[in-house]
């Protein structure tokens, strides 16, 4: 029998506890919220199947369906776990992000991982090729040296010296899942999980500065590549090393230190983001961390950009941020073997709908991707 024409009977043999979970947080409600939603159906209820002490019926399962916008056999289909039961992300700051935030933008993440694992059947996604560097020495537990963390991650993935000319496709050709979505989560700025077998990078979506979005996936990266699975979310220290890491990598110690300048140079500065890709204000800060810049010189460049109102807004546009394409390719590939995107969606029990958002693809249009 066909996925897409399940029966309800099959679904409910079949139903996997952590999608109605993923459906509702999808949906930003609470279990009392979806309870009401439903009817004829209480909050305890959904907290039994989600927590697996109890199976709903098959007319309970249609109603859930209607309520959360999935099709029926989204709660049948294979069980994927991550490595611990609570999926767990590394977000910049937990106390300006809501836990009902969070959830929603966690599970669009696990959309985007199940959608990765779907694709794979059918297409193959570059290999994964992520170097682990932990961030504390396994034998003397001293400090890593972060600046030589990037650097083995840019001669692992045979980057040469200089600017990186596209820190997303080089995520991506590294068998990293790499989305930027709008789901109206005002407050969650760009973050990752470490799913084990497919880690996921979020970038915002209403962030359209290239400077900044570079730095926001080289940041995650970091946390990927330094912190793994420990799950140190919200932690400064963590935020701190993954910062250093996005410097190092975007901008060398060895390839930048004699470009910039040690006074206040705004010409020389805007030569080198338009090269570099990054932004006024990281390359202050790189010009400071290296020792060429003094702390007076430092902090009298960050008050003329506040003067100048360019903390907020640089000049020197370089374009727009970086795309995704790695999800997008493998769903146009499927569709050249006959196989309808609408089809495909259905197949795999998944909301063409979430999937439209997750690759920020409207439902008419269908945008040609670039080649690499």
């Amino acid at each position: 029998m066909d996925d897409a024409q399940l029966d309800p009977r099959d679904v409910v043999a079949l139903f996997d506890r952590g999608r109605l979970r993923m459906a509702r947080e999808l949906r930003g409600l609470t279990q009392v919220q979806l309870a009401r939603e439903a009817g004829g159906i209480t909050s305890a209820s959904v907290s039994q199947f989600e927590n697996g002490y109890a199976r709903p019926a098959a007319a309970t399962l249609r109603r859930l369906s209607v309520a959360l916008r999935v099709p029926l056999n989204f709660f049948a289909a294979p069980a994927r776990p991550p490595a611990q039961e609570q999926i767990g992300g590394f977000f910049r700051s937990l106390r300006s992000t809501s836990p009902k935030d969070r959830q929603q933008a966690l599970a669009y993440v696990q959309l985007a991982r199940e959608l990765a694992l779907e694709l794979e059947k059918i297409v193959v996604l570059p290999e994964l090729d992520l170097p682990r560097i932990p961030v504390r020495d396994e034998q003397t537990q001293g400090p890593l040296d972060v600046e030589e963390a990037a650097i083995q991650v840019r001669d692992h993935w045979n980057v040469s010296s200089g600017p990186i000319p596209d820190v997303v496709r080089l995520l991506e050709q590294s068998g990293i899942i790499v989305v930027r979505f709008r789901v109206s989560i005002e407050k969650v700025d760009a973050f990752c999980v470490h799913f084990p077998d497919r880690p996921v990078i979020a970038l915002g979506a209403d962030k359209g500065l290239r400077d900044r979005s570079r730095f926001d996936a080289a940041h995650e990266l970091g946390h990927l590549v330094l912190h793994g699975l420990e799950g140190a979310t919200g932690d400064k220290e963590a935020e701190s090393q993954a910062n250093e890491f996005a410097a190092a990598l975007l901008m060398p110690a060895e390839d930048i230190k004699a470009e910039l300048p040690s006074r206040l140079d705004w010409p020389t500065l805007l030569r080198l983001k338009a090269k570099w890709h990054v932004s006024i204000a990281a390359l202050l800060v790189r010009a400071k961390t290296l020792g060429v810049m003094d702390e007076h010189t430092y902090a009298q460049a960050w008050k003329a950009l506040s003067v100048r109102g360019w903390r907020k807004v640089e000049p020197g546009s370089l374009g727009a941020p970086e795309a995704p394409i790695l999800l997008h390719r493998a769903v146009d590939l499927i569709e050249t073997t006959g196989l309808s995107f609408t089809e495909f969606v259905g197949r795999a029990g998944l909301s063409e709908t979430d999937v439209r958002t997750l690759l920020d693809r409207g439902l008419g249009e269908r945008p040609r991707v670039e080649l690499f």
